[in-house]
């Protein structure tokens, strides 16, 4: 818990510091899909606001995680219309996502290196990358000791 609260707290600042609003709701959005330790879907992040506050409705949630995604606080990973918090949102950075098919756990990876690279060979075909979005699905190394090879297999 004391990582997830680190994370809020450093939002909180990050916001403060860039004069954005950082709600109420979109406080406990970010404590939601940080608290899961992986990636939320936006009704199970409805379902949840639900559970707590009754009244929860879909435009809310997608309010909050676009302002979440804006801050650089939350990724959506696109191949799973999910979403995952991100460990490092002070930093401007390239990332990469690891998407494991045993479990269904997602890592955020950092490899400034790959994204200079592809920024580069975009250029040399005279393309500007705006937005780099790097999912890689595989499995992770608990998965592949358990010899398990699909997300109705296990979880860990």
């Amino acid at each position: 818990m004391p990582e997830q609260f680190s994370l809020i707290d450093q939002a909180e600042r990050q916001c403060l510091a860039r004069g954005a609003r950082f709600t109420p709701i979109r406080r406990r959005v970010l404590e939601l899909i940080a608290a899961s330790h992986g990636a939320l879907k936006a009704y199970d992040l409805l379902d949840q606001l639900a559970k707590e506050h009754g009244a929860a409705r879909p435009p809310t949630i997608y309010r909050a995680l676009d302002f979440l995604i804006a801050q650089g606080l939350v990724h959506r990973i696109e191949s799973l219309n999910a979403y995952l918090a991100c460990h490092c949102p002070e930093h401007q950075h390239g990332f990469q996502l690891l998407i494991c098919r045993g479990c269904g756990r997602v890592e955020e990876m950092h490899d400034d290196d790959l994204g200079s690279r592809l920024a580069a060979s975009a250029s040399a075909h005279g393309f500007t990358i705006e937005r780099q979005t790097v999912e890689l699905e595989g499995r992770c190394g608990e998965c592949i000791a358990q010899g398990l090879t699909s997300v109705e297999s296990s979880a860990h």
